[in-house]
């Protein structure tokens, strides 16, 4: 349904793991970000580990260290909520939306795993005018990222590993759908900011590193690019959620290295940027 009414959304719903208010990363100005649950990736280094299974989840209950803001008495991460309830909660920093130049960002997980559900809200957040951002891995359906796109202001997308064998071992998916999809954009009138998690020895390697410079150079719209280093901010996650954590005890890039990085793709003529 490319049209969802108004009365469809007040019953449509989705799930969502946290809604972070006052983000400055997410897009320009202050942002409220909400974050759906559901993704089609494993990332080895994903610091949201809660948000890749696609209904709520138990996880072990620490009183003194809540899991996330979503996290109920009955120890499940996330729940269900209505476009409605979301917009509600976004409404409720609209003043900082005008002063700021903000807006609402989806992300996730993947927010184009619920495509309704999105597509709903794009278009409630639109009916107040807020500006919209998608926070995508672009491993989806064309056709679903066809009917997001006139309703996205900003796409934020996430580019790992350009080798296929590469992307298949440490992202669990073929690397093609997110090229094609990231061509299509590049393609459109789409504004799009290409993020980079910088992973040693995983997505820190010169040929992942130049052969994503190569495919920005190579398209026009894409200039702008946000590296953004790798952090552990998810490991206790994966003890509560009793997953393996793959990266447990990986050297984070340091500040010296981010500064090497950003020089190395303002030399290709890109807008980079570290974090956000």
């Amino acid at each position: 349904m490319d049209k969802i009414t108004q009365k469809q959304a007040k019953q449509l719903s989705g799930a969502v793991f946290s809604i972070k208010k006052y983000s400055l990363h997410d897009g320009p100005g202050i942002r409220t970000t909400v974050f759906l649950k559901g993704c089609p990736l494993s990332c080895w280094w994903c610091h949201n580990p809660e948000s890749q299974r696609p209904a709520p989840e138990p996880v072990a209950h620490e009183a003194s260290k809540p899991f996330s803001a979503f996290a109920g008495p009955d120890g499940r991460v996330g729940r269900f909520m209505t476009v409605r309830e979301v917009i509600e909660e976004v409404k409720k920093d609209e003043i900082f939306y005008d002063e700021s130049g903000g807006g609402v960002t989806f992300s996730g997980g993947e927010p184009l795993m619920q495509p309704d559900f999105l597509v709903a809200l794009l278009q409630a957040a639109k009916r107040y005018d807020f500006h919209t951002a998608v926070d995508t891995s672009g491993f989806a359906s064309p056709s679903v990222l066809k009917r997001v796109m006139p309703l996205t202001d900003l796409f934020l997308y996430d580019l790992k590993l350009m080798d296929d064998a590469a992307h298949r071992q440490y992202v669990g998916t073929p690397v093609a759908p997110v090229l094609e999809n990231l061509d299509s954009l590049a393609q459109s009138d789409a504004r799009v900011a290409v993020r980079v998690p910088i992973v040693p020895g995983i997505t820190d390697t010169p040929e992942n590193l130049e052969a994503i410079a190569r495919f920005m150079v190579e398209r026009p719209a894409l200039r702008d690019i946000a590296i953004l280093a790798l952090n552990h901010l998810g490991d206790q996650k994966y003890k509560r959620l009793d997953r393996e954590n793959r990266i447990a005890g990986l050297a984070v890039p340091t500040a010296e290295r981010m500064s090497v990085l950003r020089a190395f793709f303002t030399d290709k003529g890109l807008n980079c940027s570290i974090g956000g």
